[in-house]
């Protein structure tokens, strides 16, 4: 479990990092630079649920040795089943990673939603619904890594003068 205390936001208890693939893990069906690594660190603390239409055919044998959850989506709106997904495991547990449109829904009801600015772009519906937007994966991966990180971007405090904070 990965627990972070942000001040004037709130206090995430997640279980679960749900990353889409292509496009935010990799780029052309191979993994992006720093990314095995970096989520070989995070499965010590969170579940790995890589979702994936599989445009490449070759997401099972790339991950086979690796220590995530992979959900090969079928046929028909990917935006829907993403969301479904997550919503299984408990989308209050979940931080969601994603750069497509058809992200924008498990980015927007996840306990924590991180656009991924990447090689192929976000879509504007990714970047709207996420709390937070990250110039790359491994960007993204550190702040789940140091944690710190997330709580100087989301924290937020009362204005001066504001009965009740914000």
């Amino acid at each position: 479990m990965l627990e972070i205390d942000i001040p004037g936001w709130g206090r995430l208890a997640l279980r679960h990092l749900v990353l889409d693939y292509n496009g935010t893990l990799a780029l052309d069906g191979q993994l992006l630079p720093g990314v095995e690594e970096r989520l070989a660190a995070l499965a010590q603390r969170l579940a790995i649920h890589v979702l994936t239409a599989d445009t490449h055919g070759s997401v099972r044998q790339r991950l086979a040795h690796l220590p995530y959850h992979v959900h090969v989506l079928g046929q028909g709106d990917e935006t829907v089943a993403k969301l479904e997904y997550a919503r299984g495991l408990d989308l209050r547990a979940c931080v969601c990673l994603g750069n497509g449109r058809n992200d924008q829904f498990m980015l927007k009801e996840a306990a924590l939603g991180i656009a991924v600015l990447g090689p192929e772009g976000a879509a504007t519906q990714a970047l709207l619904a996420a709390d937070v937007v990250a110039p790359g994966i491994v960007p993204a991966l550190e702040l789940l890594l140091k944690p710190q990180r997330l709580v100087a971007t989301l924290r937020s405090g009362r204005l001066p003068g504001a009965i009740g904070g914000v």
